[in-house]
């Protein structure tokens, strides 16, 4: 299949070009019945004849060029209507009656604040579109975007959730007028998701009420099915915490398919080079070492002890705490005992086979280092973040 996308330098541009190139060059095997041959790249700078290039030999057309924020307010209607005029009037040239896929916004809706130049060359965007499927039969998927966000998209521009991301990451100033002002957000890998969907003849169709998407197989027009509606004051508050884990070490709630997952995806994308990395506080004594790693806000903390040669370390037990210790260079013994019990119980413990041992609550433990030369090194994790307050961890020697 050889795909034509316009405005391919944008932000969905080159997020759904490089995923593209990911099927092609057999990257991404999860589109085993998608071939993807020859991309065509079009974009403001492009010259004229790639354009009559792409649409006489294109199966699909994705049309993502557009105007965002011209100097004048009749260059909406030149760069949202105009381009596509030339688009459409290119492939009639050329007979090729391919799929079609045009980026809309949902400020087309033309209702309340999207009562605006910008929404009124959306508009006539769509309907030129719907105009020329229903001359040349081609099939045109238009999808109406809310605001998106992701890696790769522009700060100070079009997106609060890049400006945000962005000035947060880098330390400048943020500005939120009202945070009870609630978005619509569409995140770039759902988007793309949806994109490859459509390549696939998968699309899912909907119609709207007033701005609001409403999915039904027989729908006009297109649509991600994934959306997330969240308030500034939350996205903000998401931020500050993401921007607060080198120095807490907590990493707040990101379940599987969340927005917060999303968005701390696409804050960590806008990091400078000085904050990619941070130092960890090593607690070093003449035993070895050890490093909290990771606390989670409901699932324990993660840390890294480093025990030297012949060195024994534990010699404790918890009453609900419980721990797994994995060794994972280094060779050294785990032992347990029950309180008020003989029984010891041994694990010999080498990085040369990586296994996880269980800390029993109310059992004593300790970890000894059996070399003579090497280090012994066991990442920990422990089911609650340590509490000095109530630390559940008592002396008592193992044997």
């Amino acid at each position: 299949m050889n795909i034509l996308i316009t405005g391919a330098a944008g932000f969905v541009g080159k997020n759904l070009t490089e995923a593209l190139k990911n099927i092609r060059d057999g990257k991404d095997k999860t589109h085993p019945e998608l071939k993807v041959d020859k991309l065509y790249l079009y974009d403001i700078d492009s010259p004229a004849e790639l354009l009559d290039e792409a649409c006489a030999d294109c199966d699909f057309v994705f049309n993502l060029a557009g105007v965002n924020r011209p100097q004048n307010p009749e260059e909406f209607m030149q760069g949202n209507f105009g381009f596509a005029s030339r688009l459409l009037e290119t492939l009639k040239k050329y007979n090729n009656t391919c799929p079609v896929v045009l980026s809309s916004s949902i400020q087309a809706t033309l209702i309340g604040r999207y009562d605006s130049d910008y929404g009124r060359s959306k508009k006539a965007g769509e309907e030129l579109f719907f105009d020329y499927s229903r001359e040349t039969g081609a099939k045109v998927l238009v999808y109406r975007f809310p605001n998106l966000f992701g890696k790769w998209c522009r700060p100070n521009y079009n997106s609060a959730v890049a400006t945000f991301c962005n000035n947060i990451a880098n330390d400048l100033p943020i500005q939120v007028s009202d945070r009870a002002v609630k978005l619509e957000l569409l995140y770039i890998d759902d988007l793309v998701d949806e994109m490859i969907a459509a390549l696939e003849g998968r699309e899912h169709r909907c119609e709207f009420d007033g701005i609001d998407t409403v999915l039904c197989d027989a729908g006009k027009y297109c649509a991600a099915p994934i959306t997330h509606k969240v308030t500034l004051g939350e996205i903000v508050d998401l931020l500050d915490s993401f921007k607060a884990q080198p120095e807490t070490l907590v990493m707040p709630e990101i379940p599987y398919g969340s927005f917060a997952k999303k968005l701390y995806s696409t804050y960590l994308s806008y990091l400078p080079r000085d904050k990619a990395s941070f130092a960890l506080k090593m607690n070093v004594d003449a035993r070895g070492s050890f490093t909290e790693l990771l606390k989670t806000e409901k699932c324990g903390q993660f840390s890294v002890n480093i025990s030297l040669p012949g060195i024994t370390k534990g010699q404790h037990w918890h009453n609900t705490k419980w721990e797994f210790f994995i060794v994972v260079s280094g060779h050294g013994l785990i032992q347990q005992r029950k309180i008020g019990g003989d029984e010891v119980l041994n694990f010999e413990v080498s990085g040369d086979k990586i296994e996880a041992v269980h800390m029993l609550p109310g059992y004593t433990h300790n970890i000894i280092n059996l070399s003579d030369s090497e280090n012994l090194v066991t990442v920990m994790w422990a089911n609650e973040q340590f509490d000095s307050n109530k630390p559940d961890t008592f002396f008592e020697v193992v044997e």
